[in-house]
């Protein structure tokens, strides 16, 4: 009972060190996009490629926000992985679905990327900020590179260095959910209604 107990204070931990204004600023970022007709990327790794899959479901259908995750065509990520490389599948991903600076990439992340890790999302960012796409981010720890080059990025706080990935990629789906429902995307419908 004590870990059950001690993960479940943790969430509490994690709720309450959220950083409302970084929150805000992604909902800004987004409508913003969804205004100017841009779509939304959404990259991820691991679980986080899970979240990605899950959140283009609600940024279509709840926030009316066109989206997109690369993995979920397999076909095409696995080619791109054979042919190009795990370093560059992101980026050139990117660049056949012709990302442009009404767009936005959405990076769902632990670590953020880099200097050892995920380069393939480092890379996407990379290659988004050279065409002038809006950049954002829900990772963990510092936030890597992703927070470094992100227009808003929010940093799940860590509580505990063993429970660092589990937290973030909870409070992914925590904070998409929340951004989808925000009011600001459903002008025509006030809260709880």
């Amino acid at each position: 009972m004590d870990f059950i107990r001690q993960y479940l204070d943790e969430v509490v931990q994690v709720a309450r060190a959220l950083d409302p204004v970084a929150v805000e600023k992604l909902v800004h970022l987004l409508v913003s996009t969804k205004e100017l007709g841009g779509r939304v990327f959404i990259l991820g790794v691991g679980g986080s490629a899970a979240n990605a899959s899950h959140a283009v479901n609600d940024f279509r259908k709840i926030a009316g926000i066109e989206a997109y995750a690369p993995t979920d065509n397999v076909a095409e990520l696995t080619a791109r992985i054979n042919d190009d490389g795990w370093e560059t599948v992101f980026a050139s991903w990117l660049r056949g679905s012709r990302l442009r600076a009404h767009d936005c990439v959405l990076i769902f992340s632990v670590g953020g990327g880099g200097p050892t890790a995920s380069m393939n999302l480092v890379r996407a960012v990379e290659y988004a900020k050279r065409v002038g796409a809006g950049i954002a981010g829900i990772v963990g720890r510092d936030g890597g590179e992703t927070a470094k080059l992100a227009d808003a990025c929010i940093i799940v706080p860590t509580v505990h260095p063993f429970t660092v990935t589990p937290h973030t990629e909870a409070f992914q789906a925590v904070l998409w959910h929340l951004i989808v429902n925000h009011p600001a995307f459903h002008e025509d419908q006030s809260y709880g209604e």
